[in-house]
């Protein structure tokens, strides 16, 4: 049980990805480290909801195998991923078109003529054989370029930065534009060029995926990662300082440093005058029918923006562990403000997406997220600071990029500004030294 008599060298407030990543990186530093959260659980916005033997994402974020922290971060190394088929798939003027697989202009050329001879309704390629090539050779070059190179580039909204980057109109409405969305959470496409650059360069360079069972699993493995006692739930923190933080029911814990890893509007409210990004509102609707629409592990874009509808996919197929056996599960997310007809609006966008009726689909779950995502408009720094203060700090996906590699990446850095400070050597930087010496 906590009592005053608590002492950690470090308390962190809150258990989301960034703070217990950070908790990591301080723990395999020698530091003791204490993580109180106020929920029952840990992850924050990447809950994982059980109904029925099927696992239901609160927000589910799109990830990348590419993603450096993902092998980086202590706990998730070894983190089961289920990737998405290669690319996407496209839905445009009632077809599907698979798009951003790379690969030489032999082969674009091959995939064209493949397309020419299609029946109605297969699979093709988007786009012809000099289409595909442009496409696959800007992705190529982004999965090149150092991430310096890329942060440094003039910073535009993404969606005005693309008309100067010469590919075909047919390429960026039919798949960059509804990729973008899907990988920012941005249906107006405001965000910074650098940013979403990053996104693209993450895409190129490995493959789309989920957690298996769920985005929770993602912060239990960390924290069961932790020394056991490290994290402490249902555990709500009225107030901070520089050497302690006071607590509705605990009262007041001592430390050397406080790090705040909570979301920003909760920072804000224990920090008065941090700044509080805009979010992108996200809705996510989960249907289960007894056979799967769709016989592919695929992220599905609607290019037409024929409904509101961002993407989808058969979960079930991407991960059966998701949906009890027997039964398909389709989760969808909507961008932006949903509308009144939600539902009635999904069912016929859904039914035109996968060809098929979804009146007899079942609506498992509608969960509506207004501060989901943080919004990263041009201009967007993509290191914000994460010391406040000596002894005071603060971690987040809105002090980097708004993604799961960004909270990761956060926490990372809010670890290595407290043990400079505390004097303490990183057990990363220790590797390195010992490996060097070998």
């Amino acid at each position: 049980m906590l009592s005053t008599a608590h002492h950690a060298d470090v308390l962190i407030v809150g258990a989301g990805l960034a703070g217990l990543s950070a908790a990591h990186q301080l723990t395999g530093a020698g530091v003791a480290v204490s993580v109180l959260e106020a929920a029952p659980d840990v992850g924050g916005r990447m809950s994982t909801a059980s109904v029925d033997g099927f696992r239901l994402d609160r927000i589910g974020q799109l990830l990348s195998t590419s993603y450096p922290e993902l092998r980086r971060t202590p706990g998730l190394a070894d983190v089961p991923l289920r990737a998405f088929s290669p690319g996407a798939l496209v839905h445009s003027e009632g077809r599907h078109y698979r798009a951003g697989v790379t690969g030489s202009a032999r082969g674009a050329l091959a995939a064209a003529r493949a397309r020419a001879s299609a029946p109605r309704g297969a699979v093709t390629p988007l786009g012809g054989a000099l289409d595909q090539a442009r496409l696959g050779k800007a992705l190529a070059r982004l999965a090149a370029t150092p991430v310096e190179r890329l942060t440094a580039r003039p910073e535009l909204p993404i969606g005005q930065a693309l008309l100067g980057r010469g590919l075909p109109a047919r390429t960026l409405d039919g798949f960059l534009r509804p990729l973008l969305s899907a990988l920012l959470c941005d249906p107006d496409l405001t965000t910074s060029s650098r940013c979403a650059d990053l996104a693209l360069r993450g895409f190129a360079r490995g493959r789309l995926c989920v957690p298996a069972g769920g985005a929770a699993t993602l912060p239990e493995l960390l924290a069961r990662a932790l020394p056991p006692g490290t994290v402490r739930t249902d555990v709500k923190v009225t107030s901070v300082a520089t050497t302690s933080v006071t607590t509705a029911d605990h009262g007041v814990l001592g430390c050397r440093s406080v790090l705040l890893a909570t979301d920003a509007p909760a920072a804000a409210e224990l920090l008065p005058g941090l700044r509080v990004p805009d979010f992108h509102p996200l809705t996510v609707l989960h249907h289960t029918m007894a056979r799967s629409p769709l016989a592919d592990p695929a992220l599905l874009l609607d290019a037409d923006r024929s409904g509101p509808v961002a993407y989808t996919s058969v979960m079930s197929e991407v991960d059966p562990s998701r949906a009890p056996h027997g039964r398909a599960l389709v989760t969808s997310t909507v961008l932006g403000p949903p509308p009144a007809d939600l539902e009635d609006a999904v069912r016929r966008q859904l039914a035109r997406l996968y060809a098929t009726s979804t009146r007899a689909w079942e609506l498992l779950a509608v969960h509506h997220t207004p501060q989901a995502v943080p919004s990263m408009p041009a201009p967007h720094d993509l290191r914000r600071p994460v010391r406040l203060l000596a002894g005071l700090y603060v971690c987040g996906d809105h002090r980097d990029t708004g993604t799961v590699q960004g909270a990761l990446y956060s926490g990372r850095r809010a670890a290595r500004a407290i043990l400079t400070d505390l004097g303490v050597p990183s057990w990363q930087a220790t590797a390195e030294v010992i490996h060097k010496a070998a």
